[in-house]
């Protein structure tokens, strides 16, 4: 019997090729018609395993939240756990920015989004939040974590430093940012986030009780 000239469909080959898709052209460039023709198929093969575009879109969503390590929680203490999370977690979608403003609707019904929610709201209620108060945690999170992923402060600057040295004195090395961006863009989210555990460490002092020092860095794993 001859083999088939192209390779078979799978729901993994079709989430591969859309998130790749997605990547380099962009949401709202995304159409099964477009994914189709990337595949070297007709539409309604598609549909062999996926009812709808939405359930295309969610399949991706959901591989890419799958990439996210939660297995911190319940493992170390939750101020370090969360740390660990959150760039874990800014990773996954930093590297697939174009799918950030659909994974940024929640987690719907997608298994993976919904096992993050789940380690991570119950890791913090164990960790003595109260439960209003570890999802409102979960909440701040995400949308600390999914404005990080949506751009690069430091590409918003232009490489000219023309444009800067009369009107805009206190931005005179601006035109350098975009040269560094990893390291601003980096440092920033790692600042901001100690100081949203920080913050989160006085609160859980005020309403649940003392905390004990972290663990050196090297003796947290």
């Amino acid at each position: 019997m001859p083999r088939p000239r192209q390779a078979l469909l799978s729901r993994q080959r079709i989430v591969e090729a859309a998130a790749a898709l997605i990547d380099a052209e962009g949401l709202e460039a995304f159409s099964t018609r477009r994914l189709a023709a990337e595949l070297g198929v007709r539409g309604p093969s598609l549909y062999n395993h996926f009812a709808t575009k939405d359930e295309i879109l969610d399949a991706v969503a959901d591989s890419i939240t799958a990439q996210v390590d939660v297995s911190f929680f319940g493992r170390v203490d939750w101020r370090e756990a969360l740390r660990r999370w959150g760039h874990s977690y800014r990773a996954a979608l930093a590297a697939h920015p174009n799918i950030v403003p659909y994974l940024a609707r929640g987690p719907g019904r997608r298994p993976a989004a919904l096992a993050m929610a789940d380690a991570v709201y119950g890791g913090l209620v164990d960790a003595g939040w109260p439960p209003a108060r570890a999802t409102h945690i979960g909440a701040l999170m995400r949308y600390f974590v999914a404005g990080s992923a949506l751009g690069s402060f430091a590409r918003g600057f232009v490489e000219d430093p023309g444009l800067y040295a009369e009107q805009y004195p206190h931005l005179t090395q601006a035109h350098r940012l975009a040269e560094h961006q990893q390291q601003v863009d980096e440092g920033a989210f790692a600042l901001g986030l100690d100081a949203l555990i920080d913050g989160l460490s006085r609160t859980y002092e005020r309403q649940v009780g003392p905390l004990p020092p972290l663990p050196p860095p090297a003796e947290a794993y």
